[in-house]
Order: structure tokens, then C-alpha cells, then sequence
């Protein structure tokens, strides 16, 4: 009884490649998933850092709004000087 080479056989070569095109697509899966993984994480840390810049945003218009009010007032200070003296002067 002599047998071919086992490597040589129809059935056999169709095993292998359905072997190796399951672990490819396994491994092809598996890529996805991580890939997905770091580009979520990214995203997380974008949206921490555009809720960090809008705190920060929010922050700065309440001073604008507070250096705004002080300056009124100055201008206020301002005037009344400007007017005593002209009323001196």
C-alpha cells in the first residue's frame, strides 16, 4: 500500500486552508477589537479635555463680566475726578 504525500491530497489542502482563514479571520477580529479599543480611548481623553476647555471658557467670561463691571465703575471714579476738577479749574 503506498500513500501519496499527505501534504499532496485534496481533503487535506482544503483543511489547511480552512485552518488558516479561520485563524486569519480570528486574528483579523481580534486587530479590530484592540484598534477600536485605543481609538475609544482617545475619544474618552478628548472629551476630558473639551470639558476641561469649556470649564475653562466658562471661568473666563464670568471674570470678563467681573473686570467689565469693575472697569464701569472706575470710569464712574473717573468722571466724577474730571469733573471736580473742571469745577475747581
Amino acid at each position: 500500500m503506498t500513500h501519496g504525500p499527505v501534504l499532496a491530497s485534496g481533503a487535506n489542502m482544503t483543511a489547511i486552508s480552512i485552518s488558516v482563514g479561520i485563524i486569519f479571520i480570528i486574528g483579523a477580529v481580534i486587530a479590530v477589537v484592540v484598534w477600536s479599543y485605543f481609538r475609544l480611548q482617545s475619544h474618552r481623553a478628548d472629551a476630558v479635555a473639551m470639558a476641561e476647555y469649556r470649564k475653562l471658557a466658562e471661568e473666563a467670561v464670568a471674570n470678563q463680566q467681573e473686570l467689565r463691571t469693575e472697569l464701569a465703575k472706575l470710569a464712574e471714579h473717573v468722571q466724577a475726578v474730571e469733573q471736580l476738577m473742571r469745577d475747581v479749574g
